[in-house]
């Protein structure tokens, strides 16, 4: 077994976990969350704390348990302190705005880009080059990080483009004669 899915899982104060046959439901300040366990892992949950093992002694079984328990911190991680990426415009004239729930980007193209905002995600613009996309939930942030990106990926030779915060552009040389 994984040494993730030794690691059990603390509930934090202001965190209500409710179990239905294999789903958990979780509850707290920024949200609610649910994921259903698949059936390959099982769990118990005392009082504050929940741990997992596999349900039976094979591979899959046990790599499933360690996933499983990530997706459930998560889901923990995701009701208290949520997730959020910072996404950045680099190139001249690249702006990005919100109005509503529509991101407005300017990327270079002859039109502009009006992206919808999803359903429990927030799109801030603290200055023109800056989004940051924030939710409770982990993989819908990276889904919209990932689409707003996509829109004008980063190319290798000036950086043009949207990037994440953190992400390294490698640079190719311009061709020589």
């Amino acid at each position: 077994m994984s040494r993730i899915a030794k690691k059990p899982i603390e509930m934090p104060s202001g965190v209500t976990l409710a179990v239905n046959g294999q789903t958990i439901t979780a509850k707290g300040p920024k949200g609610e969350l649910s994921l259903t366990v698949n059936d390959a892992v099982a769990f118990e949950q005392n009082d504050n704390v929940i741990s997992f093992k596999p349900a039976n002694e094979n591979k899959g079984s046990m790599a499933l348990t360690g996933t499983m328990r990530s997706l459930v911190n998560n889901i923990v991680t995701g009701v208290t302190e949520g997730f959020s990426k910072k996404l950045n415009l680099v190139g001249v004239g690249y702006r990005s705005k919100t109005e509503g729930n529509v991101l407005n980007l300017s990327l270079g193209f002859s039109h502009p880009i009006d992206y919808k905002i999803p359903e429990g995600i927030t799109i801030e613009t603290p200055s023109q080059t800056e989004i940051i996309v924030s939710g409770c939930d982990k993989q819908k942030v990276g889904q919209v990080s990932a689409e707003i990106r996509a829109f004008r990926p980063p190319e290798p030779y000036k950086g043009k483009g949207v990037k994440y915060s953190d992400e390294y552009i490698i640079r190719k040389d311009a061709k020589k004669k």
